[in-house]
């Protein structure tokens, strides 16, 4: 591998910050209590379950505006459908540029809403729709006009998803949904939900899940409260299905075959993570540094410590190498390499890059004092987002059963 990033690339980056200066960041300076330390409670409707505001939903809604009229938001999305063809290469090195320019509108944290926009929902409908499907959702997932909501989790069950309790029995021409979700994140905009219910095969087994689009309103679905998180706002409704009639027109993908939808979601958004990671990482790790060499005690600056130095030494040593591996794995999925292929080397990325910014928002705050654990500064905001990415798009502990499954031959390539 060329470790030399592509010439169009490296464009793309300087065209991005020239258009994020114009264009995002006077945005961004006439919204200050969204940015500064009142975002959280400027960003909260704490009145109604601790949803985002209105007005703050309707500013990154703006910001997406922008960047999709000057011709950024749809990068990763294929030419047919006003995008780039972008890379996985392209979207890690993208990712982890914004993420690396530190907090802003230009890549908001806790709604994942970016310049250059994470569009999975119509290259799933690309992929697994009817041509109905694609014809009612592609263009409209991309505008906002349809916005969707994954509904995987359950109450009872997280990462053994295929042990999962929420069924949907045939009735005639339509099928019939009851059960309950849980973190059914961005469900408080949602027009539709994808709701993932056994239609057949026994618990356990990954076959027999199936996938139904579902209309967010339609009788008998219900968000009877949200959870409030480490990070605020919250989108992280309960959601429950009391015999939800739907037809079978319905159905995302193939009967029974819901993990492929699943997979192909999870997989893309992993890699991306990881990269946001480490650009998260490596912000803290330059802002630390900066202000170790200006900040003088007991009458040195304590860029002169050891103490100061040493785990700031390991932390950007661990930024250039979990980097290379993030960049080194998005090409080779680029290069022909099959989801299934290289889906150990995924979660690998994933499980370093997550907590490798956990480590380094931490060690930001300590070397910063006081100050640092403030809500003045960004770190206690980049910890508390990307903690939870430990967590979900499968656990540190699901990506270390997955690497060592492809160690020790449980798992065939």
């Amino acid at each position: 591998m060329d470790y030399t990033l592509p010439q169009e690339l490296t464009d793309f980056l300087a065209r991005l910050d020239a258009f994020i200066a114009a264009e995002i960041d006077p945005l961004q300076a006439e919204h200050e209590q969204y940015f500064d330390h009142r975002r959280e409670w400027a960003r909260t409707d704490w009145e109604h379950d601790g949803v985002p505001r209105a007005e703050w939903l309707e500013l990154l809604a703006e910001m997406r505006r922008r960047a999709d009229h000057a011709g950024f938001y749809r990068y990763a999305l294929p030419k047919a459908m006003g995008g780039s063809g972008g890379t996985n290469l392209g979207m890690a090195v993208i990712r982890d540029h914004l993420a690396a320019r530190g907090l802003g509108l230009a890549n908001e944290l806790q709604s994942e809403s970016a310049v250059v926009g994470n569009l999975v929902f119509p290259l799933i409908f690309d992929a697994f729709g009817t041509p109905e499907q694609k014809e009612q959702f592609v263009a409209a997932s991309i505008t906002g006009e349809a916005r969707f909501t994954f509904a995987l989790t359950e109450p009872a069950h997280g990462s053994d998803a295929t042990w999962m309790d929420t069924r949907a029995e045939r009735d005639g021409d339509d099928w019939v949904i009851t059960g309950a979700k849980r973190f059914a994140s961005a469900i408080d905009e949602a027009t539709h939900v994808i709701v993932f219910a056994r239609t057949s095969g026994d618990p356990g087994s990954g076959r027999g899940v199936t996938a139904f689009v579902v209309e967010r309103d339609a009788p008998g679905v219900d968000v009877p409260f949200y959870h409030w998180t480490f990070n605020m706002p919250t989108d992280h409704g309960e959601l429950t299905l009391d015999r939800v009639r739907v037809p079978h027109s319905a159905i995302l993908g193939e009967e029974g075959r819901a993990f492929d939808t699943a997979l192909y979601f999870v997989h893309e958004n992993r890699i991306r993570q990881a990269a946001s990671g480490v650009g998260a990482a490596d912000y803290c790790v330059r802002e630390s540094v900066a202000y170790a060499r200006e900040r003088i005690a007991f009458g040195k600056p304590l860029s002169e410590r050891q103490a100061i130095q040493w785990p700031l030494v390991e932390l950007h040593t661990d930024v250039e190498l979990v980097r290379t591996l993030v960049r080194k794995v998005a090409h080779e999925m680029d290069d022909g390499g099959k989801v299934h292929g290289i889906s150990d080397r995924v979660s690998m990325c994933n499980l370093r890059a997550n907590r490798l910014v956990c480590d380094a928002a931490d060690r930001a705050m300590q070397v910063h004092g006081g100050i640092g654990y403030t809500r003045g500064k960004p770190f206690e905001h980049i910890y508390r987002h990307h903690r939870r990415y430990r967590i979900t798009e499968g656990t540190e502990e699901i990506q270390i059963r997955n690497i060592a499954g492809h160690l020790f031959g449980f798992i065939a390539r």
